[in-house]
């Protein structure tokens, strides 16, 4: 695992505090959960994009 430093508004940073008192989980887990969910997400958008590119208009 790495460490890695980031600087956050004010206002993100005390709303990420609260959403993950709520959650019941620390800070940490809320934004590498946050992060994977991201890059999990763009991850998807670029694999649809391609298998687009190699789809036929006409087969549907």
């Amino acid at each position: 695992m790495k460490t890695f430093s980031v600087r956050l508004p004010t206002s993100v940073h005390k709303e990420l505090k609260r959403l993950s008192e709520h959650e019941g989980i620390s800070l940490n887990s809320l934004i590498a959960t946050a992060v994977a969910e991201k890059l999990s997400a763009l991850e998807t958008q670029t694999i649809l994009e391609e298998r687009a590119k190699r789809g036929l208009e006409k087969s549907f």
